[in-house]
């Protein structure tokens, strides 16, 4: 409300100074040399006051605009972050699940390959040398099979990784509308 201190400083000034200029005797139409120039300063000064009035209200207006802009950016870039949150850790959980399943698909192929070689060698031992020793080359090709399959993926995945790294939560722009 400083802002308007100097006007009214400078319109009390004019009216006291007005009025000390006055002629002593103000009979019939004297007044209104008096009253029309000072109508005229509060004419002036009330639309002065009333410009730098809407120019306040418009300043107030154009910081809160900016305010909720910052507020609204801040919003949409924190869900953003908690999207990409989300996602990582559903990835990981599905990482998880794949890991665990394909642990547990090892150990059962790893079973079956070593009942298979224990057969064959039983078969060899009890002298069916031709059936035992179909059995364990099914065995040894089973397994070496399943190992060139693993390193085969292994070796994918690394390349994959290295082709592609994690990047950073990518922000949002604002020329982008969002799905």
């Amino acid at each position: 409300m400083l802002k308007f201190l100097p006007g009214l400083l400078l319109l009390e000034l004019m009216t006291v100074s007005l009025i000390l200029l006055a002629p002593e005797n103000l009979a019939g139409w004297g007044w209104l040399r008096l009253i029309i120039p000072l109508s005229i300063i509060a004419t002036l000064m009330a639309l002065w006051f009333g410009a730098m009035s809407n120019q306040q209200r418009k300043d107030e207006i154009m910081r809160l605009q900016a305010s909720h802009a910052r507020e609204r950016e801040q919003i949409k870039v924190n869900a953003e972050r908690a999207k990409h949150q989300v996602t990582k850790e559903a990835q990981k959980q599905v990482q998880q699940a794949i890991k665990r399943t394909t642990a547990q698909a090892n150990f059962k192929l790893g079973l079956a390959v070593a009942g298979v070689a224990s057969v064959g060698g039983f078969l060899l031992l009890t002298q069916f040398i031709s059936l035992g020793i179909l059995l364990l080359g099914t065995a040894g090709g089973t397994l070496g099979g399943y190992l060139l399959r693993l390193k085969q993926e292994r070796r994918y995945k690394t390349a994959q990784l290295s082709a592609n790294p994690e990047s950073k939560p990518r922000l949002i722009n604002p020329n982008n509308k969002p799905s």
